[in-house]
């Protein structure tokens, strides 16, 4: 059987993470839900599906898709910002059958740390802490985690990525258009997207399965100060911010992940170009 994985969703994170894959010498099969977008991934090397995972079961050649290889990334978003009435959960549960009669034995499962509420405490947040979102697309995101991490039949990783960034995605770009930002003594829990691929290649390559990790850089300064210094050193104006409500938030601790992996994250917040 050929050294190879499948990626369920190739934009700004999966389009890199194959490409990347694919110069570890792997076969990578790449889906999108936009047709466009599949010539693009056959001339970067990757073999292309056309494929929407809906709540009622996958659409396109999901059996195609999977063939041959062994570990699935599922890198799809909920969608609820756009489509509040949309039900993840049943998506994800939609997809579990056809995984299960395929060749996949280990998947990862791109999470998101929004599944911990923000609290006045700040407080720490491990890989072994309770998730406690009250948050629709949080609350969905807990039920898909479960789905997969009780399926016998699968060796799940969970990866809980915190803030994506990089030199041209940084959430400084929108908050230095907004005013009264609530929250401005708050942590900033952030991860570039040179480190998500890097993690990923490492878990894959470690072949240590059935976990679950948070993934942030581990220094957490408070909103204010961090997005106001980056605004600067972007040369965009300093967001407002709103000092007179209690700020809430959370610290997502990584450590886990870098004593399991014995990895070393690469990129800092500050230095990101």
């Amino acid at each position: 059987m050929s050294k190879q994985i499948s990626v369920l969703g190739t934009g700004w994170l999966g389009l890199p993470l194959a490409k990347a894959l694919l110069k570890e010498e792997y076969i990578v099969k790449g889906a999108s839900t936009t047709e466009s977008k599949l010539d693009n991934l056959k001339t970067e090397g990757i073999d292309p599906y056309l494929l929407e995972i809906k709540e009622d079961g996958p659409k396109g050649d999901i059996r195609s898709f999977l063939e041959k290889s062994q570990i699935l990334i599922i890198n799809i978003p909920p969608g609820l910002r756009r489509n509040p009435e949309s039900n993840f959960v049943a998506k994800i549960n939609s997809l579990i059958p056809s995984i299960e009669n395929s060749t996949i034995e280990k998947v990862i499962f791109i999470s998101s740390t929004s599944i911990f509420a923000d609290e006045e405490q700040f407080p720490l947040i491990t890989s072994e802490t309770t998730p406690n979102a009250s948050t629709n697309a949080g609350k969905q995101l807990i039920e898909a985690e479960q789905l997969l991490q009780e399926n016998q039949k699968l060796n799940t990783i969970i990866l809980r990525f915190a803030g994506l960034f990089d030199s041209r995605r940084h959430p400084a770009t929108m908050l230095s258009k907004r005013k009264n930002i609530k929250n401005p003594l708050a942590p900033v829990n952030l991860v570039h997207r040179e480190d998500c691929i890097g993690i990923i290649k490492k878990i894959i390559k470690a072949n240590k399965w059935n976990k679950t990790f948070n993934a942030s850089y581990p220094d957490h300064p408070s909103k204010s100060e961090y997005y106001s210094m980056i605004c600067k050193q972007m040369e965009l104006p300093t967001p407002d911010y709103n000092f007179e409500t209690t700020s809430k938030g959370k610290i997502i601790d990584s450590k886990k992940l870098q004593n399991d992996l014995k990895y070393s994250f690469k990129r800092n917040l500050y230095l990101f170009s």
